[in-house]
């Protein structure tokens, strides 16, 4: 047997587009594809700048008459 049988004729000429990455799941799950790595280096990058680098004293330069 060649593939499913459909009632409807139309319907075996769009199956294409629930199956695959033409899936509404599959699209959904990889809409933005790298946001889970970016995010986690972003949040790597803000622990690293806020607590874990040595922090630099800037002094105003002293006023000149």
């Amino acid at each position: 047997m060649p593939g499913p049988l459909y009632r409807d004729p139309w319907a075996a000429r769009e199956a294409w587009r629930t199956q695959g990455v033409f899936d509404p799941k599959y699209m959904r799950r990889n809409m933005f594809p790298g946001l889970g790595i970016a995010t986690v280096a972003f949040v790597a990058y803000v622990i690293y700048d806020d607590y874990l680098k040595p922090k630099v004293k800037h002094h105003a330069p002293a006023e000149q008459h």
